[in-house]
Parts: C-alpha cells; sequence; structure tokens
C-alpha cells in the first residue's frame, strides 16, 4: 500500500524528539511538531481511512466513480485545511498528499494517466478541480 503522508509525518515529529533529546538539534530548529499536531494528523488520517476503504470498489468501477472518490478525498482534506486556519498542508504536504492519492489509485490498477487524458487534463491535475490547499 503507498505510505500515507501521515507516515512520514510522524516519523519526521519522531526523528526530530530524538535529535532533540539527543542534544543534536537546537530547539530553535524544531518546527515538525509543531507543524503536524495531534488533531492535524487524526484528522487526516481518518480522510484517508475513508478514501482506503473506498479503493477496492474503484478497480471494478469506471471513471466516474473513481473521480467521485478522489472528490470526496479532496474535498474532506479541504475540511481538514479549513479547521487548520488554512494552513494545514504547505507545498510538501500537498504534494505528498496527491502523490498518495495517484500512488493508491495505481496500486488499485487504476490508470490515472489515462483517466485524467479523457477529461483533457494531465495525471497531475487528477485533485486540482476540487482542492483549496
Amino acid at each position: 500500500m503507498a505510505e500515507r503522508p501521515t507516515t512520514n509525518w510522524r516519523r519526521c515529529i519522531a526523528q526530530e524528539a530524538a535529535e532533540l533529546a539527543a542534544g543534536t538539534l537546537d530547539s530553535d530548529c524544531a518546527c515538525f511538531a509543531d507543524l503536524f499536531p495531534d488533531e492535524l494528523l487524526s484528522a487526516t488520517d481518518a480522510v484517508l481511512d475513508t478514501f482506503e476503504a473506498e479503493l477496492p470498489a474503484l478497480a471494478e468501477g469506471d471513471g466516474e466513480h473513481v473521480f467521485a472518490a478522489v472528490q470526496r478525498v479532496v474535498l474532506a482534506l479541504n475540511a481538514v485545511n479549513e479547521a487548520h486556519d488554512e494552513c494545514a498542508f504547505e507545498t510538501d504536504e500537498r504534494e505528498q498528499l496527491c502523490a498518495y492519492i495517484d500512488e493508491a489509485l495505481t496500486e488499485q490498477g487504476v490508470d490515472v494517466e489515462a483517466l485524467t487524458a479523457r477529461r483533457g487534463l494531465g495525471r497531475h491535475e487528477l485533485t486540482d478541480q476540487w482542492r483549496d490547499w
């Protein structure tokens, strides 16, 4: 399964905490715990849980079902972002979330490139129609 961005973010938090504890990182340089509070991680994981639960059915579905699932996950992530003052997902996080959605679909047998091309979109425009973050 594609690695969730939240897994990476938690790994960064743990690494930073270990470096702080070891004295190899100045506390003024620590930022991951502030960037990714537990509430944000939990809310994002809840959205991704719902998306992942839909994935098996998408392999059998048509493009409209796939786009509907993408719309639902993106709108739910928009709500998470809104709940965090519109700054939950910065550039790196946006890229990780978009890559995760693409990879998760691809692993289920969805040809994302062909799917987006049928709508006159580039592969990396899969989420753009609904994405506010």
